[in-house]
């Protein structure tokens, strides 16, 4: 047996979308289910996001502490954000997330892992990527606002992120997937043998 996610839909047979905000909306499908019959499933539909795992020379990862509303707390992150553009190249949208929330540019790039981060709720998909040799990017620095205008940066070595993962004192979905994700596979085949930061992107298609 191949354990491997597989695309599959089932029939919907009627739809609406009951709330749209800025950058996502609620969708309500009613769908067939296998034995015939039909049940309804509320999700969010997100655009789909893209974060970085940046690693400098001392082995240490480049996190962010932001507020969240939602679950009102403080939470430390990885750089990260939305692709606000359709079919936008999700390296470029990395890039341009490190440059604004970090002011850091990076000369390697991989991608560490792709996820859903809550599918039975949410069709949110988030392309991880790994960022190595990181250096301060040129120019003038990114204007932020809101809950962004309170962000503190630091830089982590990685195992004490690991041991704040693992202790639950750390909860943010893409730094924990990154971070557990970036020790094994430096315990694997190693860095170099991560896919290419080009890699195809069935969640989220783009032009390269």
């Amino acid at each position: 047996m191949t354990i491997k996610d597989t695309p599959e839909e089932w029939e919907v047979r009627a739809s609406e979308t009951p709330f749209v905000g800025r950058k996502t909306s609620v969708r309500a499908d009613d769908v067939l289910m296998p034995d015939g019959s039909v049940a309804r499933r509320d999700y969010q539909v997100h655009p789909g996001s893209v974060a970085v795992v940046a690693l400098d020379d001392r082995g240490r990862v480049l996190v962010i502490r932001q507020y969240r509303h939602p679950v009102r707390h403080k939470l430390w992150e990885i750089p990260a954000g939305l692709l606000d553009v359709p079919g936008e190249n999700p390296l470029h949208a990395a890039q341009r997330e490190l440059y604004e929330e970090a002011h850091v540019k990076a000369e390697d790039w991989r991608v560490l892992t792709d996820i859903f981060t809550s599918p039975g709720g949410c069709d949110e998909a988030v392309r991880v990527y790994l960022a190595r040799d990181l250096s301060e990017a040129e120019g003038g620095r990114f204007e932020v606002e809101d809950e962004e205008a309170e962000m503190e940066l630091a830089r982590v070595p990685l195992q004490e992120l690991v041991r704040g993962v693992l202790a639950g004192d750390l909860h943010n979905t893409c730094l924990v997937v990154g971070v557990l994700s970036l020790v094994a596979a430096q315990q694997g085949d190693g860095l170099d043998a991560l896919r290419p930061a080009g890699a195809p992107w069935p969640a989220r298609p783009f032009e390269a």
